[in-house]
């Protein structure tokens, strides 16, 4: 048997070029979706308190330059995501939902719907969300926000015509320091009522 000897240039390409692919495609993968470090979870709901503060880190930043986001400083608020329902299945338009009672102590909250792309979706009567100043309640101050493809009494959001969506959250002046005084019971359970026709 004779061995052929490959030449050590090649091999030093060839290293070279996996690093290089290797590099590219962990990066691609650390920066598609949400930052992987820094996670703050409540229950469904996620947020990353560092993300609009000098303390963030290069993942983070660089998927805030990526997105062309503007996060919320730390003295400001915090946003929370939600992509499953509170026993963690995920959000499908296909179904329906019911959001509620509470919510974070915070001067003001909105809550908004985006779409599989991370875009507000496009309903008929241009609603995508609902702030704490606008949002009807009840007489022990609690409110209920469906959210369904079809027309809902009172606080009601339309559902994009297919595929899941999530849910933002946004605190604006919290009290105490970003995230540290929130526990999961503060947060709006997202209850699944039913799915299909």
């Amino acid at each position: 048997m004779t061995h052929r000897r490959v030449p050590t240039a090649i091999l030093v390409v060839y290293a070279l070029l996996l690093a290089l692919g290797l590099g590219l495609a962990s990066a691609y993968w650390a920066l598609d979706g949400e930052p992987p470090f820094g996670t703050l979870r409540l229950g469904s709901w996620q947020a990353w308190p560092k993300l609009g503060s000098p303390e963030a880190d290069p993942y983070m930043r660089a998927l805030l330059a990526r997105r062309s986001d503007v996060p919320l400083a730390t003295g400001e608020g915090l946003g929370f995501t939600a992509t499953t329902d509170s026993e963690g299945r995920p959000l499908d338009s296909a179904c329906s939902y019911s959001i509620g009672p509470v919510a974070p102590a915070a001067r003001l909250w909105t809550l908004s719907l985006y779409d599989a792309e991370g875009r507000l979706p496009a309903t008929e009567l241009r609603r995508q969300g609902f702030t704490s100043a606008e949002v009807l309640r009840d007489a022990r101050d609690q409110f209920t926000i469906a959210l369904s493809r079809h027309l809902q009494p009172g606080n009601w959001l339309q559902l994009p015509a297919s595929g899941t969506f999530s849910v933002v959250l946004r605190l604006y002046d919290p009290p105490g320091a970003a995230g540290a005084n929130l526990e999961e019971g503060d947060f709006p359970a997202i209850r699944r009522l039913g799915c299909g026709a």
